[in-house]
């Protein structure tokens, strides 16, 4: 029970930056050594700080927890879905090609924009940014994958948000 509090977000129940580093370490060795692709999604709820302006920050935990619940029925046992930090959230696919990668981020965003989010009987629209990113023989490690994906996920919100960028 102390090792799944240590490794899980206290707010939204899915893993945490700690296990988030912890698999990843291990899932860039795997696919360094083997060649075999690796994916990495990170998502950011568009316009969070509206939301908690607006609605409170009680409506903005339950759309937190809420994207994480959403997202992380769609993760299957050899994925993570973990809380990167604030509104951010990052999927890493083993396995996975770029094309298949966004085809998972474009299935995620489209979950989430049509999904009702309603708390204390405000109805609350939400949608997601994405950056999708795959490990690549010449990267560093790890940093270099998220850092990737950051960049993309940057390109989707200065194009208009509500996107997938890869």
């Amino acid at each position: 029970e102390i090792y799944r509090m240590t490794i899980s977000d206290g707010l939204t129940a899915v893993a945490n930056v700690r296990a988030l580093h912890q698999f990843l370490d291990r899932e860039v060795a795997r696919s360094r050594r083997y060649g075999r692709g690796l994916a990495l999604l990170m998502l950011d709820i568009d316009h969070f700080k509206s939301i908690n302006d607006e609605f409170g920050h009680l409506t903005g935990d339950y759309v937190l927890r809420e994207v994480a619940q959403l997202c992380n029925r769609r993760v299957r046992r050899e994925e993570l879905f973990a809380r990167y930090g604030g509104e951010e959230f990052v999927v890493v696919l083993p396995e996975t090609t770029l094309d298949g990668a966004v085809t998972y981020a474009e299935t995620l965003r489209a979950l989430i924009e049509g999904h009702t989010f309603t708390f204390e009987s405000n109805q609350v629209s939400v949608t997601v940014s994405i950056g999708v990113s795959t490990f690549q023989a010449d990267m560093a490690g790890p940093k270099d994958l998220l850092r990737s994906a950051d960049e993309r996920l940057y390109q989707a919100k200065r194009s208009g948000r509500n996107r997938v960028t890869a």
